[in-house]
């Protein structure tokens, strides 16, 4: 007896319609018809079963607080951190642990299972800290949290900073976090990355550093990040996150640099949602996108995945853990609109996002984790496409979470008395 079978799934990589049967929490067999019995069955219909998606780079101990205390009326960035200043003292552990919460229900309700988020670790005590070691206790069986020791107002430049950060790693955070465009100076920043990058080595921990996140073409702190990374020898443990300078780079130093972080072997984490709307804000027109250079680092060889940032906090009004969302942005602001880019998209919010968090490959296969998410859509293009609904979300062969197909009921002469969006894309045979 199985405990779970989807029936005439279509998986992201163009096969199907295939039955998936799972027992124990495991894939046992991918197969076009599996004659079993099982406790639960899921006619999949055709519609697309794929990872479940991954974030990662968040700021959970931000999240939900829009409003505290006040909003940020200029929606700029450096009002965000001077809001978040103001916000700090007034937190407590009990109602960071509760927003997170809430987040992680609303995050499980999309299909998104691992998450990678900052805490930031500048000022004592480490109420977020605390926090978040907690929440990452409370959801472990249905989210895979990752904690960054995050010095949001800068390593060198915020009093006990470094101090801190060993602690908050002391206490159990995962990774080594940093920001050093926000030092003093260029060479303060410098210093950090390399002081970051070797606490890592010495304690054998990934790290994820908010890189260049500025529109200042003279921010260039990648640079040192790719050549410690190469030093240190650190690999796929290093994400650069953000690094939007990169689209004001001129085009000679960014074909010097790109091929250094292609060989450092690092991962690059762009947040289209914020990136769009918090960069370029001095500028009048022509107004820059403020996207990294997905393009140029995809075809380098480098990891490219998207994160989501922030949902509803001192930086971004918006957000709804929805990472086709964050897809959807990236396509639109990269622009990226082949085929193939587009496809690569929905692959960046979960086989990427897994890679740069240091996680198995989530790619669906027998002897795998029966970890999936069944959406109302029936390829990964058509899911970006419509944000497709999240029918069932499925952790190691449970069903977490489930949701109503969206349908339309229509009241027009001569024509169809219900309409599901995915019927309504264009056919090959069409």
């Amino acid at each position: 007896m199985l405990d779970l079978l989807l029936r005439a799934a279509r998986l992201p990589d163009g096969r199907g319609p295939l039955d998936i049967a799972v027992r124990d929490g495991t894939i046992v067999q991918i197969a076009p018809r599996i004659e079993a019995d099982a406790l639960r069955e899921i006619d999949a219909a055709g519609r697309l079963v794929s990872p479940p998606f991954v974030d990662p780079h968040f700021h959970m101990d931000a999240t939900l607080s829009l409003g505290l205390p006040r909003l940020n009326v200029s929606g700029t960035l450096l009002e965000g951190i001077a809001l978040w200043g103001e916000l700090k003292p007034l937190l407590t552990v009990e109602a960071v642990v509760e927003r997170a919460l809430r987040y992680c229900d609303l995050a499980v309700a999309q299909g998104l299972l691992s998450i990678r988020s900052h805490v930031d670790v500048s000022t004592a005590p480490l109420v977020g800290v605390e926090a978040l070691l907690e929440v990452k206790r409370l959801v472990a069986d249905h989210i895979d949290l990752q904690l960054v020791a995050f010095p949001q107002d800068g390593l060198f430049r915020a009093e006990k900073a470094e101090e801190n950060l060993i602690r908050a790693l002391d206490m159990g955070v995962d990774v080594v976090g940093g920001i050093p465009h926000f030092e003093r100076t260029m060479e303060d920043g410098a210093r950090s990355v390399k002081r970051l990058c070797e606490i890592a080595a010495e304690r054998g921990l990934p790290v994820d550093l908010h890189c260049d996140e500025s529109d200042d073409p003279m921010s260039r702190h990648v640079e040192t990040l790719a050549a410690e990374t190469t030093r240190l020898g650190l690999g796929g443990r290093v994400v650069a996150s953000h690094v939007t300078a990169m689209h004001s780079y001129d085009n000679y130093y960014a074909s010097k640099l790109i091929p250094l972080i292609a060989e450092s072997g690092m991962n690059v984490v762009p947040n289209p949602l914020i990136n769009i709307t918090l960069q370029g804000r001095s500028d009048t027109y022509p107004r820059r996108r403020g996207l990294t250079r997905v393009a140029e680092l995809r075809a380098a060889g480098v990891n490219v995945a998207f994160g989501q940032d922030c949902t509803m906090d001192p930086w971004y009004p918006l957000g709804s853990a929805d990472m086709l969302e964050v897809a959807h942005m990236g396509i639109h602001a990269a622009p990226m609109t082949s085929r193939e880019a587009m496809a690569w998209a929905f692959e960046s919010v979960t086989q990427g996002g897994a890679k740069a968090m240091g996680l198995p490959d989530p790619t669906l296969r027998e002897g795998g984790p029966a970890n999936m998410v069944v959406l109302q859509a029936r390829d990964p293009i058509e899911a970006i496409r419509l944000r497709a609904t999240r029918l069932f979300v499925i952790r190691k062969g449970r069903i977490l979470s489930e949701t109503p197909p969206r349908r339309a009921a229509l009241s027009l002469p001569g024509r169809p008395e219900t309409l599901d969006p995915a019927d309504y894309a264009p056919r090959a045979e069409d």
